[in-house]
């Protein structure tokens, strides 16, 4: 019992991890998320539960029975699911109140802890594809950084919140929250629709976060499988692209920059920025190295019945 929930309290603060980074724009909840290890975890389950949610829909409409649907669903892990989303709901609504405007005042140090938290998370992908990298990997990890340079440069825009708009906003953003690399934060401030959103969760705006989770479901919908099948059948290069694109979107936490995310170079106060990079990129090899011991002590010893069979010799 004692064990069960010490997991569950570690899944909740990884989830909170997660929330707190989708409210600054610019970083990932899918990095945090492959950071702490429960990445393909919540990729995987969430993955079965579309699957059993569109089971469902189909064997109600044909008049079948619910078993396809119950079996997907008793694959998914809800015992992570539900925790990681609980810490994420909780993050988010006191993060939104807190966190983003310490970003907003300190935009150049928030930035540079984050930049430097996102660079050393560049690990995590690589390392853990499964295979060795060849140069064509390289190549393309390059290329899709270069493309994730390009369009994480883009102006941000200003729309006008109607709802299709922010339900489109939203199925584009919850990708990128699914994706490492592309920060959800991040598309809603290139439309515009950042403050907004953050104003709607503040003041507990029902109509437009019901308008944007209708929104955001549909685009998991859609993309969480995508993404699911990518992982089971093409681990390796699904983790190169990853890579690549965590390359690329640094562009977004570069501390310097002007309102049109134009890069500038480092002011002459620029020390404090970097030991705050330094710090972040500390950071995350903490959290490596703490997910590392958790894995270890998880894994089962192996089995010992040859030497009992020996010492009864």
């Amino acid at each position: 019992m004692t064990s069960t929930t010490g997991t569950h309290t570690l899944n909740t603060v990884r989830g909170m991890l997660i929330g707190t980074a989708e409210v600054v724009p610019g970083i990932s909840g899918g990095t945090v998320a492959l950071i702490t290890g429960v990445y393909e975890d919540l990729v995987t389950s969430a993955g079965h539960v579309v699957t059993g949610i569109k089971n469902a829909a189909a064997d109600l409409v044909r008049g079948r029975g619910f078993g396809r649907a119950a079996a997907e669903f008793r694959r998914a892990d809800w015992g992570v699911v539900a925790a990681v989303l609980a810490g994420m709901v909780a993050a988010v609504l006191v993060a939104a109140r807190l966190v983003a405007p310490v970003v907003e005042a300190n935009p150049v140090h928030s930035y540079a802890f984050f930049f430097g938290l996102v660079l050393a998370s560049l690990w995590v992908p690589y390392s853990s594809s499964g295979r060795r990298w060849r140069a064509g990997h390289y190549v393309v990890a390059l290329a899709v950084a270069v493309v994730a340079f390009l369009l994480s440069g883009v102006p941000p825009t200003d729309v006008q919140p109607t709802p299709p708009v922010v339900m489109g906003a939203a199925a584009v953003a919850v990708c990128a929250l699914v994706m490492p690399g592309l920060s959800g934060s991040f598309i809603l401030l290139t439309f515009g629709l950042y403050t907004t959103t953050m104003a709607a969760l503040n003041d507990r705006d029902l109509g437009y976060i019901a308008t944007f989770a209708a929104g955001a479901v549909l685009g998991l919908a859609f993309f969480v499988k995508l993404l699911q099948w990518l992982l089971e059948r093409h681990h390796h290069p699904t983790m190169v692209v990853m890579t690549g694109l965590m390359l690329g979107s640094l562009r977004a936490l570069w501390p310097w920059q002007d309102d049109d995310r134009g890069l500038l170079a480092p002011g002459a106060a620029a020390a404090p920025a970097i030991g705050l990079a330094l710090l972040g990129a500390a950071a995350v090899v903490a959290i490596i190295a703490v997910e590392h011991r958790i894995k270890i002590r998880s894994t089962p010893p192996p089995p010992t019945h040859g030497r009992h069979r020996a010492s009864q010799r």
